[in-house]
């Protein structure tokens, strides 16, 4: 097998390749247990009591340097190695979604209206198995694992939080790397790893316009200021603004996911309110897109007589992945699983990620594992965030074994520098 590559440190042998394959293998049964047990008490947001002491229990006899959140119920946890050197960070999100499980699975949701539909807990029980496979790797480590299991990706930021509360420096120094999974229900085949350098995943900020008129009778419009066509006017022109103020090859997405105006058929409302989502793949888009709408929906709303509201929320920045950080994930995806479990995404998902705090912070990268049940159309398969999805156990060999490779490999650079 071919280990050539341009960094300066010694490639992992075939020898340690194969025990990481072989110990994952091993492990799956007690693994999927685990990730059984995560899936059955689902939790929402950033306080997660059940899912920490799982992890807590799940870590108890590695021989870890363990702390959780003060704002959030997190749990950090520092792998030492037997040498000195740098620190490398594995995080793995920890919340559910607010979905009625519809999956078949025998191990479904025991927490009504709440599921891990985007297979957070396979992240979960996927860093408790990094773990056991570094811990059992000790004596070939010079430097730091932080482990990061992280509550509130869906949507409050805890990567976030986090952050302000030191998990990039938990080793007692910077980390200088980080890395993350997201396993994938549908989409990917089976057995396969993607990502992409640069941009991966979109900045996801959110907008509400409020278009103030003066109500009135719905038979005397012009005795009134109707705010429902200039709402409805914005939607459009908010539409031709994405396709004629951006480059094509630097999209942004808009979509009005909500529009509320009205009582009934017969009365104009004093306003009418648009409900956004802003999709964007740059950070230089990022930056002028709120200005840029705010003119927009002000300008149209003053042309008709009437005055707009524009409240714009910041999301998750774009992830992005470090080019030689990737091409690491690449390499070591083949070498561990053969050249097809490889492959690389051709453009980034619109989709969002609040691991992209941590990229911002230090170089990584954050790639897709395929969970797609063994026999299941990947093209047809539900997918994360839908009652349906059904994530594949078997996911629980990639991931790990490869986060764990991740850290040896990153570390091993260091050390022979």
């Amino acid at each position: 097998m071919n280990h050539r590559r341009s960094e300066s440190g010694v490639p992992l042998s075939e020898q340690i390749l194969a025990g990481l394959r072989a110990d994952a293998s091993a492990q799956l049964p007690q693994v999927a247990e685990l990730r059984h047990a995560l899936h059955r008490v689902p939790e929402i947001g950033l306080d997660l009591p059940l899912t920490q002491q799982i992890v807590l229990d799940a870590l108890a006899d590695l021989d870890l340097e363990v702390s959780t959140g003060t704002a959030l119920s997190s749990v950090t946890a520092v792998l030492r190695g037997a040498r000195p050197g740098p620190a490398v960070l594995l995080r793995g999100d920890m919340d559910a979604l607010p979905v009625t499980e519809d999956s078949g699975e025998d191990f479904t949701s025991e927490h009504v209206g709440v599921m891990h539909a985007c297979g957070h807990d396979l992240h979960v029980a996927g860093l408790v198995a990094a773990a056991r496979l570094l811990a059992a790797r000790r004596d070939e480590i010079a430097g730091s694992v932080v482990l990061m299991f992280q509550p509130g990706e869906e949507g409050d930021g805890g990567a976030e939080q986090m952050i302000a509360e030191g998990v990039l420096d938990a080793a007692g120094e910077r980390v200088v790397a980080a890395y993350g999974v997201h396993v994938a229900s549908a989409l990917l085949p089976t057995g396969v790893v993607s990502g992409r350098a640069g941009t991966e995943m979109a900045a996801a900020d959110s907008l509400r316009v409020t278009v103030h008129g003066k109500g009135g009778h719905g038979s005397a419009p012009h005795r009134a200021l109707d705010p429902v066509p200039v709402a409805a006017e914005i939607v459009l022109a908010l539409q031709a603004m994405v396709t004629r103020r951006f480059d094509a090859f630097d999209p942004v997405v808009v979509t009005v996911g909500a529009i509320l105006a009205g009582t009934t058929n017969n009365v104009i409302p004093e306003q009418a309110e648009l409900q956004v989502t802003v999709r964007t793949f740059s950070h230089a888009t990022w930056e002028v897109v709120p200005a840029m709408i705010t003119t927009l929906c002000e300008s149209i709303a003053a042309a008709h007589g009437l005055t707009a509201t524009v409240d714009y929320l910041r999301g998750y920045p774009v992830t992005v992945n470090d080019s030689d950080e990737l091409d690491r994930t690449a390499r070591l995806t083949r070498e561990l699983f053969g050249e097809q479990a490889w492959q690389t995404m051709p453009q980034p998902l619109a989709g969002a990620e609040d691991f992209s705090y941590v990229l911002e912070q230090v170089p990584g990268s954050f790639v897709f594992v395929s969970a797609t049940p063994a026999g299941v159309d990947a093209r047809t398969a539900p997918y994360n965030h839908s009652a349906q999805a059904v994530f594949s156990d078997d996911a629980l060999v990639i991931g790990p074994a490869l986060l764990a490779a991740l850290a040896l490999d990153r570390l091993g650079d260091a050390a022979a520098r």
